[in-house]
């Protein structure tokens, strides 16, 4: 019994070992050398560093753009969770409930932009918002709206909505093909069972629908912030770079910017530990709240 247990243990070990020096090698060290590295007043391209302790964190605290940036990670947060979310489940309810053909084909289209790098999707939005060829003014103009037509990227109010689109557009396939993997694994029964009871299609819903792809939507959710928080900054570094006027501007491009543009790597350092502090905070919180607002059933 003893050596069952061991031969088990071992072959645990096994095949765990190799994910976990992946992790190590790719997360554990990358962010251990930025926590040193924060320390630091370094250009990244010099052997020659400077310890200063503290300095990049108190800096931090005085520099007008970091409120901003959070501000503005926080929109996209906010934004996606509930455009990606609310499409998600729709598509979702629509492609398992509805007898729908085209089911299958649909499923492909809405994943689609899943496949392709950030960096794509960032370069077609481009084209699709330019104010001369795009394909927004050029609707807008074709159906008498043109004074509704402007520069969406170029413009300070509406920058940030436009870079948020396209992070929603390119979310949805994901959850939508986890949700409609929970809504498949229903009992049909019960939906039986509440329609002859007299449950209406919108009482169905959230009486049964909602209870039971709850770990589903909760895992979606957390999801979505966690890669709201930490990777906004590549669809708006492609997009805008932060502009105009840093209307767009989010944490991440705005480390990149101090760290590989202004060599200020020391600096970059600290606010990507920021970073680091403020997305662990924000999914503790989110998970308690979770965890709070279970779904009765």
């Amino acid at each position: 019994m003893v050596q069952s247990k061991k031969q088990k243990y071992l072959f645990l070990a096994f095949c765990l070992l190799p994910t976990f020096l992946v992790f190590c090698i790719f997360t554990v060290y990358p962010m251990l050398g930025g926590i040193y590295y924060s320390f630091f007043d370094w250009s990244g391209t010099s052997s020659v560093k400077e310890f200063i302790g503290l300095d990049n964190y108190q800096r931090i605290f005085h520099d007008a753009v970091i409120p901003k940036a959070i501000l503005n990670d926080y929109f996209f947060v906010f934004i996606k969770l509930i455009g990606i979310m609310l499409l998600a489940l729709f598509f979702a309810v629509a492609l398992t409930q509805l007898k729908i053909k085209e089911a299958p084909f649909y499923r492909i289209v809405f994943f689609f932009p899943n496949i392709m790098s950030v960096v794509v999707i960032g370069i077609l939005w481009q084209f699709i918002y330019d104010p001369n060829i795009g394909v927004v003014n050029g609707v807008l103009r074709s159906i008498g709206l043109e004074e509704w037509a402007r520069p969406w990227l170029g413009d300070m109010t509406w920058a940030l909505p436009s870079v948020a689109i396209p992070a929603i557009w390119a979310g949805i396939g994901l959850f939508m093909l986890l949700l409609m993997g929970g809504i498949t694994n229903i009992p049909k029964s019960l939906y039986e069972a509440a329609h002859i009871d007299g449950a209406s299609e919108w009482q169905q819903f959230w009486k049964i629908t909602v209870p039971l792809i709850w770990p589903q939507i909760k895992t979606s959710i957390i999801y979505i912030v966690i890669t709201s928080l930490n990777g906004s900054f590549v669809l708006v570094q492609v997009m805008t770079s932060g502009g105009p006027g840093m209307a767009t501007e989010v944490m991440g491009s705005y480390l990149y910017q101090k760290a590989f543009e202004d060599f200020q790597f020391g600096y970059g350092a600290a606010i990507g530990v920021l970073i680091l502090v403020i997305s662990l905070v924000t999914v503790v919180v989110l998970q308690f709240i979770l965890k709070k607002e279970k779904v009765e059933y």
